[in-house]
């Protein structure tokens, strides 16, 4: 297969919907990881129809269960044998405390650690295109995190809609901790990992949280509120800008205003960094790399 090859995760909808349709238009065979068949079927027929010649395949996993997450990485692996671009999208904000089939904080399952297992396992046909990329779609909201402990962030809590933007934005520091530690580790396998904020974008996410209706309307009026194909645009430049080629380990938002904030303290915490990863891949039952 000479095709470049591109893996979208949670591309039925907004923002990974849009990076799926920009990797097409570059000229990438696209595989979609997500949850709905009838979603997918109608993404797929989106795609194709809109953009000549695509080629569009469905993975159906939930990013929550380990079990889907590996069935899906060992179809993709059977199915392409090597990987060119790989970008975690898919994401949930949920507005009160649920338990994964797994047993930890299904936020935190869907967010991290259903990511953080597909990419390990897809690490190997990623290598075997290198150069090749990593792009993960964190937020700006991972300075709300709090304080993370590493043997304990995954845990299930008890929380409402107040406590869920701290789960959130904690879920979003461990999605750029991981990007960091993926960097390091891969050095000089020509696989980098970029983690990004696509700003604050209009899309089914932002639709959970209440009162966002009216907020929106309003916001929308402003730059700060974006379109699903604006919230791509930085995704799909790491993922195939070539003034990228070989930049790894950053953390790239998409926010106005963002490099005037000071960085989140956690983020250059190379001991939690590498205590995240470790925790992780016990938590998922991965082999250390």
């Amino acid at each position: 297969m000479d095709d470049k090859i591109a893996i979208v995760t949670g591309a039925t909808s907004g923002i990974g919907k849009e990076i799926a349709r920009g990797l097409a238009r570059a000229g990438y065979r696209i595989g979609i990881v997500c949850r709905n068949a009838g979603k997918s079927e109608a993404t797929v027929a989106e795609l194709e129809r809109g953009v000549p010649g695509a080629v569009v395949e469905t993975f159906l996993a939930d990013l929550s269960v380990q079990a889907d997450v590996r069935a899906a990485a060992e179809r993709i692996a059977e199915r392409y044998g090597r990987l060119d671009v790989l970008v975690n999208n898919a994401g949930v904000h949920e507005m009160r405390a649920a338990v994964s089939a797994d047993g930890f904080d299904h936020m935190v399952a869907t967010n991290h650690l259903g990511p953080f297992l597909l990419t390990n396992l897809l690490l190997d046909p990623l290598e075997k295109s290198a150069p090749t990329r990593v792009v993960v779609v964190a937020s700006e909201a991972h300075r709300n995190a709090g304080r993370v402990d590493a043997e304990r962030f995954a845990e299930p809590g008890d929380y409402g809609p107040p406590g869920s933007f701290r789960v959130y934005g904690r879920s979003k520091l461990l999605n750029i901790l991981f990007t960091q530690e993926l960097a390091e580790r891969m050095s000089g396998t020509g696989v980098t990992a970029n983690a990004m904020c696509p700003g604050l974008v209009a899309t089914g996410l932002v639709r959970d949280v209440p009162g966002s209706g009216p907020v929106g309307r309003a916001v929308s009026r402003t730059p700060f509120l974006r379109r699903p194909e604006q919230g791509a645009r930085m995704a799909l430049r790491l993922a195939v800008d070539p003034a990228f080629e070989g930049r790894t380990g950053g953390f790239h938002s998409s926010t106005p205003g963002a490099r005037f904030l000071p960085e989140n303290g956690a983020r250059k915490d190379r001991d939690l960094q590498r205590a995240v990863w470790e925790r992780s891949a016990e938590l998922v039952a991965l082999n250390a790399r």
